[in-house]
């Protein structure tokens, strides 16, 4: 009747401990504010007025779409972007660490449960004839144990150290998910830069191909000249040299195309060998693209994501080194079979149990728990600087390319001014040369002027379009932080790739001061 009463007092104990409260100590967590500017000041209203095809975004058309390349309106492009979510390597190493993320929560929930255990055994014992000790054998006996042990022990989280440890978990998971992206826009906008550097090559290439042709009718003009002795040999000699020098550098172009191509191929995970690129010159104009405001860049940008998430983690780690503090409540129980004899091994008189709470609560440490404490503290606030750091790179990013577009806009009308004067230069001193009155070196100096400012012109608009991409890569590209897994879908065993936005996704936080030092549990 005793072991009754024991009984229900242990159960009524453990009830009450699984309907206990337990409050969560640590800091409650808040995003950080930042110093956001209204708009980018790099490109006005009127500034985008006066570039190629730009526009003021509106409200409801601000941010990009997913597949953003999509703007420039190459299908080639638009087949090789497709290609990098699924072979790239590095996005396949991101996904992987994601994925190990995941499982790193569900281990820390794992210490919500108990635990138990089984242990059967047989032991063949002998006890010494000195020894009075066996409960169950004579001294000096040889006898057989066989026992069936069955042992629970539970933890219970009491102050919020589970509760925490998987918080932490949580944001460093979805701070992965961000990284997944970053590594995926990363990837996405290097191609496509290195597929126009690799068009403005075969840009170049024409050029070329186009300038040794006309430089090859030049020397048959001198060579007809020097024939009918209008002319010298020395205009001929200048005229091969520079014909040769021109085939030269069109032959050398072959380099840089090459490493552009296979560049391609690792990016879309394909073997350089077994790749190639159909030339074709550039012709694509700069997109208008919607650049919104500077406070969008907080939600647009996997890597700004990424670094408030990692905030959230370290201001969840602080409760869990608080927790310390605080006592540790662990239930144990233990019950099963144990006889000599394997035919009552299982009946009723050979069982055992047994079952209690125990305390515990460490006095005296030498100052480890709050140094502990402090280190974790001291983390946060790199945490924080790190993310405002990120969210001051990202204005630094966006202006610079923006001042870039601007002035590239301009220039490239310039330039195009300054092409149309050389090419007249050129065709005023042809005939001069062709009349006699002047010499070869003035058409060669003319012909230079003009593939020189050409060349310029080719390489102008590589630079419009190289920055058209990083302005876009810099605004995010289409991600955006309401696509962050929460934490159900962390949890689950799904593959949360693009979950819908919820109240705990960091899209819906409002940004506030640092957390208080600590709260009450």
């Amino acid at each position: 009747m005793k072991a009754t009463n024991k009984i229900r007092a242990a159960a009524a104990l453990l009830c009450g401990t699984l309907f206990l409260p337990g409050c969560v100590v640590g800091p409650h967590y808040h995003r950080p504010s930042v110093d956001t500017p209204g708009t980018f000041k790099e490109v006005t209203p009127d500034d985008l007025k006066k570039m190629d095809g730009w526009k003021v975004a509106q409200p409801q058309d601000s941010a990009l779409h997913d597949k953003w390349w999509g703007i420039f309106g190459d299908p080639q492009l638009n087949a090789l972007e497709g290609q990098v979510s699924i072979n790239n390597q590095n996005v396949a190493a991101a996904f992987a660490n994601f994925m190990a993320a995941r499982a790193i929560v569900r281990e820390a929930r794992a210490q919500y449960f108990p635990t138990v255990s089984v242990a059967p055994g047989i032991t063949y014992q002998h006890q010494p004839s000195s020894s009075g000790i066996a409960p169950s054998a004579a001294a000096g006996a040889t006898f057989t144990e066989y026992s069936l042990p069955f042992d629970a022990s539970w933890t219970p989280d009491l102050f919020g150290r589970v509760r925490n440890q998987v918080r932490a978990n949580v944001a460093s998971a979805q701070a992965s998910a961000a990284d997944l992206e970053n590594t995926r826009l990363t990837a996405q906008a290097e191609l496509a830069v290195d597929y126009f550097q690799l068009r403005g090559q075969d840009a170049l290439k024409e050029l070329l191909d186009a300038t040794v042709k006309a430089y090859q009718e030049s020397l048959n003009l001198t060579k007809a000249l020097y024939e009918t002795g209008i002319d010298s040999d020395e205009s001929v000699a200048q005229a091969e040299t520079q014909l040769e020098a021109t085939e030269a550098l069109d032959t050398n172009l072959g380099i840089l195309r090459a490493q552009y191509e296979h560049a391609i191929a690792l990016l879309v995970g394909k073997p350089a060998s077994a790749f190639s690129v159909a030339v074709e010159p550039l012709k694509t104009p700069p997109p208008a693209i919607p650049i919104g405001v500077p406070s969008q860049l907080l939600e647009r940008r996997p890597d700004v994501a990424a670094n408030e998430r990692l905030m959230a983690q370290a201001n969840a780690l602080i409760g869990v080194q608080q927790a310390a503090y605080y006592p540790t409540l662990t239930l144990s129980a233990s019950a099963g079979f144990e006889s000599t004899s394997a035919s009552q091994w299982f009946t009723w008189p050979s069982r055992f149990f047994s079952v209690g709470p125990s305390l515990s609560e460490l006095i005296y440490d030498g100052g480890l728990r709050r140094a502990t404490v402090e280190q974790y503290r001291a983390q946060y606030d790199a945490a924080v600087a790190n993310y405002r750091n990120t969210v001051l790179t990202a204005f630094e990013q966006v202006e610079d390319n923006l001042a870039g577009l601007r002035v590239l806009s301009t220039e490239i009308q310039q330039q195009d001014v300054a092409i149309q004067s050389a090419q007249r230069a050129l065709t005023l001193a042809t005939d001069r040369y062709r009349l006699g009155i002047d010499p070869y070196l003035n058409v060669i100096t003319a012909q230079t002027t003009l593939f020189s400012n050409q060349q310029t012109a080719v390489n102008l608009r590589i630079t419009q379009i190289v920055d058209s991409v990083q302005l876009v890569e810099a605004l995010g590209g289409g991600w955006d932080a309401s696509t962050l897994p929460t934490s159900q879908q962390i949890i689950s065993r799904g593959t949360p790739l693009t979950p819908t936005t919820t109240a705990e996704s960091p899209a819906t936080q409002t940004p506030a001061s640092p957390p208080p030092a600590s709260t009450a549990p």
